[in-house]
């Protein structure tokens, strides 16, 4: 089942560190945002495959916005 993973705060993705099709751990990094000069990692909630990444580097996100998908 699919699971959106949301952004927890609001900043400028630095990094994305899973592609679609790779497998993640529970509390792997997926996104690596930058936020007042801090790189905070916004992890996968439990182990899967990335479905699909939202986003791009440099892009400006919102506390909430979807990110990432995870299947």
């Amino acid at each position: 089942m699919a699971e959106e993973i949301k952004a927890h705060i609001t900043g400028v993705v630095f990094q994305i560190a899973a592609r679609p099709g790779e497998r993640v751990a529970a509390g792997d990094a997926v996104i690596v945002l930058e936020s007042m000069k801090m790189e905070i990692p916004v992890e996968a909630p439990r182990a899967g495959v990335v479905k699909e990444i939202r986003v791009q580097e440099g892009q400006t996100v919102q506390e909430g916005d979807v990110v990432a998908v995870l299947e």
